[in-house]
């Protein structure tokens, strides 16, 4: 077997497929999927060692704000939650969140770029005590990150079919565990760290969203609009004002650069799990997909999905009906 650095990562989507041979990869399953698509330029692959070697990308670390309302004991001056992002940008260009909880760090997501100089920060951060995966666009390289950090990974069970490196052949320390029930909690050296994965499905049958002390991790499940991260404070007169009728904060798609929309019963099954948790800050897959401590932000997810079914048609929809 190839040293994992040679295998062919897709430019596209960032999936690492476990072969050097480039004859024996002519397409990524992942992009050949309706919820993903090849770049008008064709497909192409690269490997983390040749992404090393340019030696012109490098992982930032950038806080994210905490909210008034954190719970968890931890000094209020230190961020809890930390976004990864590659810079130039790779893929898809996801960001990953670095959790802190005084159990360990758990990291959601993943970015398919790792080297040295990301895995030292990261060891300065208190490392990493466990990885979630919301859905297999974001599977990228985390078999090398959870190989780094000796942690283990969750994913979906329903969801496994996409692994491009499946099997003990791949996973031989055995760091992937499948999910199976809507809620895991995350412990820690025998301490529950208070994370809690949850499975909304509808973007992929097992995507996933992470709750942690008041934040709540979309990555594409919840997916923030651009009127979401609006704030509405103040007119271009520095009035105050607020969020004007009928303007959404939040999308919920099947595919999201193709523009495919959940249908309304997906939606509403959604609903009914994503109510049972509190939340007044989100933080989504991409760099300013950020909503802070906002107490109406579960009733803005409620507003989002009612915009969506009523302009879908849908106007006598029992969700409709549903109120926080």
């Amino acid at each position: 077997m190839a040293d994992s650095l040679s295998y062919l990562i897709c430019n596209a989507c960032g999936t690492q497929h476990p072969t050097a041979d480039r004859a024996s990869l002519p397409t990524c399953f992942i992009c050949d999927d309706p919820r993903q698509f090849v770049p008008a330029s064709g497909q192409s692959f690269t490997t983390l060692q040749a992404l090393r070697d340019e030696g012109t990308r490098r992982n930032e670390f950038i806080p994210l704000p905490n909210h008034s309302g954190h719970s968890t004991g931890a000094d209020p001056e230190t961020p809890q939650l930390t976004a990864i992002v590659t810079t130039p940008s790779f893929g898809i260009g996801q960001r990953a969140i670095l959790v802190r909880t005084p159990a360990g760090n758990v990291l959601w997501d993943c970015v398919a770029y790792l080297d040295d100089a990301t895995v030292e920060a990261l060891k300065r951060l208190g490392g990493i005590q466990a990885m979630v995966i919301s859905h297999p666009h974001f599977y990228t390289t985390h078999l090398e990150w959870a190989a780094r950090f000796e942690c283990p990974v969750y994913l979906a069970a329903e969801d496994a079919q996409w692994l491009a490196r499946p099997g003990k052949e791949h996973d031989t320390e055995g760091r992937r565990v499948f999910l199976e029930e809507v809620e895991t909690k995350v412990v820690i050296g025998g301490v529950d760290s208070g994370v809690r994965i949850v499975k909304l499905g509808g973007h992929f049958p097992g995507s996933q969203v992470l709750v942690y002390d008041g934040y709540i991790l979309t990555a594409d499940t919840l997916m923030m609009t651009p009127a979401g991260k609006s704030t509405w404070k103040v007119d271009a007169l520095g009035n105050p004002r607020t969020r004007p009728p009928g303007v959404n904060s939040f999308t919920f798609m099947w595919s999201i650069p193709n523009m495919i929309p959940l249908n309304p019963t997906e939606i509403t099954r959604i609903w009914h799990v994503v109510k049972n948790y509190e939340f007044r800050s989100a933080h989504g897959g991409f760099v300013g997909a950020d909503i802070v401590d906002d107490v109406s932000l579960k009733s803005r997810v409620l507003d989002s999905m009612k915009i969506q079914i009523r302009a879908m048609g849908y106007d006598q929809h029992p969700l409709l009906e549903e109120t926080v």
